[in-house]
């Protein structure tokens, strides 16, 4: 299975496609979209240009995105809003499902840490695929992928890439996505 998951944003929107044989896990690819200082309208219909583009080129099986989270001010939940509303339009243009999951269950699920740190995202994603991810939004978007992939098969039986497969390189939350012996 493939999934892209979105991490939402009009400055800035993570994403990252995660594929799963099994049980391993390999980035596709990653990375963070960002659609430029224009007026917020030209500014979404970019992100909805990209996104589009992304999910066009195949392959693609499901998108997961993070639901809006509230702590901010009405101004920030608006503008996450609308950019949640491309990706969702854009999933939807493709026909493609969509599973939406909160912010602690994809910290959870991808670091063992409801509350993880945004420094302990990019160090997971460093260490489950060997990203240097440049920006925590790239970092989320993996997250969200690697929960939906986790979550939507019943089992937390992941294979690491080779590149994270050293005990010392993980911590303990992320070892439980090793592989598991089959009976």
């Amino acid at each position: 299975m493939v999934v892209l998951g979105v991490d939402p944003g009009s400055q800035r929107c993570g994403y990252g496609v995660v594929a799963r044989a099994g049980a391993r896990l390999s980035r596709i690819a990653s990375g963070v979209l960002v659609p430029g200082r224009f007026p917020t309208a030209e500014r979404l219909g970019r992100l909805l240009d990209q996104l589009s583009l992304l999910l066009d080129e195949g392959g693609i099986e499901a998108v997961a995105i993070e639901t809006a989270f509230c702590g901010r001010s009405p101004r920030s939940a608006l503008a996450l809003g609308q950019a949640r509303g491309v990706a969702l339009a854009a999933a939807g243009r493709a026909g493609l499902p969509v599973f939406e999951y909160a912010p602690a269950e994809v910290k959870r699920a991808f670091t063992g840490n409801g509350r993880a740190e945004k420094e302990q995202m990019v160090r997971t994603a460093r260490a489950l695929f060997g990203v240097e991810a440049r920006l925590a939004d790239e970092a989320d978007a993996l997250a969200i992928a690697v929960c939906h992939l986790a979550r939507r098969t019943g089992s937390h039986s992941i294979r690491l890439p080779s590149t994270a497969r050293r005990k010392s390189a993980l911590r303990p939350s992320v070892r439980r996505f090793r592989e598991v012996a089959a009976p």
